[in-house]
């Protein structure tokens, strides 16, 4: 079980309720502002949860790849329409969930309950630290918040430094930042240049974490609350 997974209980009664579908690279579990009764949970594959900004940019806010929940915001109210875009960007499989038969199930059991309403409350935490990147440090902040989220969830320590084991382009990047490719490209030169980070392929090398920290006044959070899975 990963950081910020569902609990045991959860994760059992989802899988003991519901059916699993696979679902091809390429296809969208939902699109923002539509009408629906159902959220998903992500057993393996990759989905990407985006929001499409007033002025066209695509803004990325998760990765999801295994024993995730998304679409959760519907839980509960009225009428609900989906906030984000979930698209899967690797094949896998994928269970798609009743909200009025989950939402029944977890008012009748109060450990549930509280799985729930925790597991809730990890992903506004992590969305709220997210956006205090955005909104205080700027873009330089968002993208150093970025990699080091990104080494949070995807890095493997070696003698260089710390391995990105998941290629990402500089427009991926460049969504996650809610900016444009032309400034992630600048920022990303001028890091490696101060020898803070390496590129290959694709695949980043972060050689002096500490000093992303500095830049961004970073206050320590718990890892499974500065990750963007």
């Amino acid at each position: 079980m990963q950081y910020s997974s569902l609990t045991q209980q959860l994760h059992e009664l989802i899988l003991e309720n519901y059916p699993v579908k696979y679902i091809e690279k390429g296809r969208y579990l939902f699109q923002e502002s539509t009408p629906s009764n159902e959220l998903f949970y992500v057993l393996n594959g990759k989905v990407q949860i985006s929001k499409i900004v007033p002025d066209g940019r695509e803004l990325t806010l998760r990765l999801c790849s295994g024993n995730e929940l998304i679409g959760e915001t519907i839980l509960f109210s009225e009428l609900p329409k989906h906030m984000m875009n979930a698209k899967m960007i690797e094949s896998g499989e994928v269970i798609a969930i009743n909200k009025e038969q989950f939402e029944q199930q977890i008012r009748q059991n109060s450990k549930l309950a509280i799985d729930c309403l925790s597991w809730l409350s990890a992903q506004h935490r992590k969305t709220q630290t997210m956006f205090r990147d955005l909104l205080l440090h700027g873009k330089k902040g968002a993208l150093y918040s970025t990699l080091i989220r990104i080494m949070n969830s995807y890095g493997v320590e070696t003698e260089n430094g710390t391995i990105i084991t998941m290629a990402f382009t500089n427009q991926e990047l460049a969504n996650f930042c809610g900016t444009s490719r032309e400034v992630i490209n600048r920022m990303l030169a001028d890091l490696r240049k101060q020898n803070v980070i390496s590129m290959d392929k694709g695949f980043i090398t972060i050689h002096n974490v500490d000093f992303l920290r500095t830049e961004i006044d970073c206050e320590n959070c718990p890892i499974d609350i500065c990750r963007i899975d």
